[in-house]
C-alpha cells in the first residue's frame, strides 16, 4: 500500500507506483471477475464476444 510508505524521492515514488499498478491489473485476483485478474478477465471477455 503506497500510503503507508515513505519515499526517498519522486523517482522512488514513481517506481513503486508503476509496480503497484502492474500488480493491481495483472496479479490481483478478484472474486467479482470469476477469480481472474482484471487483465485476464478482459482477455477472456474479448474472446467470448
Amino acid at each position: 500500500l503506497l500510503y503507508l510508505q515513505e519515499f526517498e524521492s519522486m523517482e522512488h515514488f514513481k517506481q513503486e507506483l508503476e509496480e503497484y499498478i502492474h500488480y493491481y491489473n495483472h496479479q490481483r485476483i478478484k472474486v467479482k471477475l470469476k477469480g481472474m485478474s482484471p487483465v485476464d478477465y478482459r482477455v477472456h471477455a474479448l474472446k467470448a464476444a
